[in-house]
């Protein structure tokens, strides 16, 4: 049997689940989520390896309507990144809703790639009828390869995802090991998990303020030793972020270490400080820090 591997760029406007079906597509929580749109900053890796084929999923950052800093300007590069430069682009959709910035998307994606649709969120639609109309609009948008109905909640249709993305898939030898799951190393992962608890703690506008630094990441035996460190740009943000006593703060940094136990599966030390570093947004010396070039 002809053997396929190739990238999968998932691009989509800002909450229609892409984060969530990348993790239900490789079966392991890889990018960070949380009801907040714009949660997503880096490109994150998830390679699933099948019989005969191998998919390399690249879950990219939301395209930010208002570019209000230097860093969603640079996110705003990367949004569409991963499906311009992909074998194949999965383009996301909400079920029952297109709207002027899904177009946007849309638009900046190629007219000589291969896209496949993904109408997300059908577990939310109460009649499959309901849903025939959208599914015929959106066919008229573009000459897709594929429209696949999916929910990444309950994994309704994956398989069938699954089998359209294989169809289209250039044929090649797989790309990396069959157990490998990404190709982002542990640190990343600590950072995301840590900032993950930002945006489900916070309140709506201070988590885009806040970022996570790995200062350390150590291996002592079974136990990895992290420190790091949380960006705010205000003092009165990062008295927020610590709360009474420093208990929000330990409540975040509990819930993330918890997590990255079960991710890396082994025992986390984990050191947290929150420091108030200036328009940190809008510094590009920060910014390449933190990995947004």
């Amino acid at each position: 049997m002809t053997h396929r591997c190739g990238t999968v760029g998932i691009a989509g406007r800002p909450n229609t689940g892409k984060s969530s079906l990348l993790n239900r597509l490789v079966g392991e929580k890889l990018s960070i989520v949380s009801p907040k749109p714009q949660t997503t900053r880096h490109l994150v890796t998830g390679i699933l390896t099948q019989p005969g084929c191998q998919y390399v999923f690249v879950d990219a950052p939301g395209q930010q309507s208002q570019s209000r800093s230097a860093l969603h300007r640079r996110l705003n590069r990367r949004a569409t990144q991963a499906a311009r430069e992909a074998d194949v682009a999965l383009f996301l959709v909400e079920a029952g809703r297109f709207t002027p910035e899904d177009r946007a998307v849309l638009e900046a994606i190629p007219a000589s790639q291969t896209v496949v649709a993904v109408v997300n969120k059908v577990d939310r639609v109460k009649k499959h009828a309901d849903l025939i109309p959208f599914l015929e609009r959106l066919s008229s948008t573009r000459d897709f390869a594929a429209i696949v109905p999916v929910s990444a909640k309950t994994g309704k249709n994956i398989p069938a995802l699954l089998e359209a993305l294989r169809e289209v898939l250039p044929e090649g030898p797989a790309a990396y090991p069959p157990d490998q799951l990404t190709d982002r190393d542990e640190r990343f992962f600590a950072g995301e998990l840590l900032r993950e608890k930002l945006f489900q703690e916070m309140g709506e506008e201070l988590p885009y303020r806040c970022e996570v630094l790995i200062d350390s990441f150590k291996q002592e035996g079974r136990l990895r030793r992290i420190e790091a460190t949380i960006l705010v740009e205000r003092d009165s943000q990062k008295a927020i972020v610590v709360g009474a006593g420093g208990a929000r703060l330990k409540k975040m940094a509990s819930a993330a270490r918890k997590d990255m136990e079960r991710l890396f599966g082994g025992k986390v030390y984990l050191g947290t400080w929150v420091k108030v570093r200036k328009a940190w947004t809008d510094d590009a010396r920060v910014l390449r820090q933190l990995g947004y070039e």
